[in-house]
Parts: C-alpha cells; structure tokens; sequence
C-alpha cells in the first residue's frame, strides 16, 4: 500500500493506552439544537469559539489522541493565529474529519437508512489532508423495528462503510468505521445484541472484499444496550453483551475499538466503558472511546456562550476526559464524580 508507513504512524499516534477520541464533528443542525439548549445562536463564529476552547484546553492532549472535526472548522482559527487542527496538533492530538454527507432513506428498502458522501471522496480527501487531517470518520446508522434493519439494509451499509474505507486507505488517511445500531425504541438487549452481530459481521465481510487493512483502520460501535423505552441496564450486564458480540464479529487485528456514547449520558457512558475494560483485561484490542456530547455536555453548560466561562468549561471537559481516561484502565468509580 503507498501510504502504509504514513497511516501506521497515524495508528501509533492515537491507539495509545489510556486516550481516546473526542468527536466534535456535528453537523450544523445538531449544533444548533445543542446551542439552542444554553440559549446560544448557532453562528460561524459561536461554533468557531467553542471549537476553539475545546482544542486550546490545557492538558487535553494527556487523556485524548485524535479529534474528528466537522469540515467548516478545518480552516478556522483556534485564537492565536493556528488553525483548529494545528492547535489540537500541539497536544499531539491527531486532527480528522467527518466526511459522510448525512443519512437518507435506501431506495425500495422502507425502515432502512442508507449514508451520502461517496461521490467525490478522494478529492474531498485530499483537501482535508492539505488542511491537516490524518484520519476520517464515516456513519451508517440502522434504526431497529420489527422489520428493520432488512438484509439488504444491513449489506447495503455495509458495502458503503467497507468503499469509504478502502479509499480513505488509498489517499494516506486513517478510516474511523462507524456502524451505528441505535438505541431508540423499545427493543430489548437481546435484540440489540442480535442486529449489532448481524450489522459488525456484514461490515467485516465487506471490509474483506474490499481489501481494507483492518491493522489500519479503527471500530467505532455502539455498546450493545436496551432501547430508551426498554429499561435501563446494569454495566456488568452491558459489558457482558458487548463483549459477546465483539468477540464473534470483530477480528484480533483491529487495534481500537472506539465506543460512541449513542445517546447515553456522560456518567452513563463512562461507567459502561470501565466496566467492559474490568471484564476484558486481555482483550485484543484498545477498548477505548469516540463520544462527542457525553464528553462535551457538562463543558458546554458550564460555558453557555460566555468568554468569562471559558475556564470553567474547560476544566468541565479536562475531568469528563479523565475520568474516561480511568475507564479506559478499569480504574474508575462513581464516587470520582464529586472529587
């Protein structure tokens, strides 16, 4: 492969023992719903500002390796004359994008979701490697019902997950494989568990047939958990769920697997992580973390749009990503919440 020795040395600079990814790549909808929430405009310099803070937090780099940005924020300053992804770079957190175009519904297929972006990728790619990023990150996301996701659903996703791939490969940047099972619904865990097998198995084949290098890629699934209108589960049980299925599907050469937090609160999401990392401490791969709003949440309420709460909400972040940090080892407890 012409870019191997460059995507190994992106592999290395993230899969490290003890950090994760911090998403920060919603799009301009789903932003203006988080501001919306503290009572913020959703404008080019508000989502610049907050951007900003989070990459400039001091210390971030201990506990976080890479950082998936959404593609305005490629060019944008972090405030003292270094774009976002240099300024992440600065803490040796690796700078990526989000480079799908959003979901739609699969043609002929009614339940099933199917994502845009692939027209135009390789050039798209290189263009943001220009602007500094090492990795992308990719979504498909499968809503369960009592008919969905459909064979065809789940293999039409499949196949634009393992395309996407193999191109980010091809043009030097590291692909973050994202198959999202989502939690909305009443299912139970069971149900989850038997559509997340069916969805990762389905990816892998694909990833295969497209002569994806799984040393050089990185997993970012959902945790096998009960729908919303279900119940909630106990984390030894969700551990034991998610460590089943990842055993069956996911092949010992992938190096990460980067948990979104899919909806799940920031307690919720850390509590879970450490419990999969107590009852696998000889797992395979690094079981580590992708969130976005569960690392985000707490930091974005502490500053609400105010320069004067702009350390607050940064030693906000800097303890959420800590005490993921300790998930990450196994190491933490309920009680470090109110530390």
């Amino acid at each position: 492969m012409q870019y191997s020795t460059e995507l190994e040395a992106t592999i290395n600079d993230m899969v490290q023992k003890g950090r994760g990814v911090l998403a920060v790549d919603e799009s301009s909808p789903t932003i203006a719903k988080r501001f919306k929430a503290i009572d913020v405009a959703s404008t080019e310099e508000s989502r610049r500002a907050w951007r900003s803070l989070l990459v400039n937090t001091p210390g971030l780099g201990e506990y976080i390796s890479g950082i998936i940005l959404f593609e305005e924020t490629m060019n944008q300053e972090a405030g003292d004359d270094r774009t976002i992804p240099d300024a992440a770079w600065s803490q040796r957190i690796v700078p990526g994008i989000k480079v799908d175009k959003g979901k739609i519904p699969l043609a002929l297929s009614p339940g099933d979701l199917i994502t845009q972006g692939l027209d135009g990728l390789a050039d798209r790619l290189r263009t943001y490697k220009q602007q500094g990023a090492r990795f992308a990150k990719w979504r498909e996301v499968y809503a369960i019902d009592k008919h969905v996701p459909s064979q065809h659903g789940i293999e039409a996703n499949a196949e634009m997950l393992a395309r996407y791939a193999a191109v980010c490969q091809a043009e030097g940047l590291v692909p973050i494989v994202e198959p999202e099972v989502l939690m909305d619904g009443d299912h139970d865990i069971d149900r989850h568990a038997e559509v997340t097998e069916a969805v990762q198995r389905a990816v892998f084949d694909a990833l295969s047939r497209h002569h994806v290098s799984l040393e050089l890629m990185i997993l970012k699934p959902n945790m096998v958990l009960p729908g919303k209108d279900c119940r909630r589960a106990e984390p030894d049980e969700v551990a034991a769920a998610t460590l089943r299925i990842l055993k069956r599907t996911v092949p010992a050469a992938v190096p990460s697997i980067n948990f979104l937090s899919g909806g799940q609160g920031p307690e919720e999401a850390t509590v879970n992580l450490n419990a999969i990392n107590q009852s696998a401490p000889d797992s395979p791969w690094r079981l580590t973390i992708s969130y976005g709003r569960a690392l985000q949440q707490t930091a974005l309420h502490a500053w609400s749009g105010k320069t004067e709460n702009v350390a607050a909400a940064q030693h906000a972040l800097l303890k959420r990503a800590r005490l993921n940090h300790l998930a990450m080892l196994g190491e933490y407890q309920m009680a470090m919440e109110d530390d």
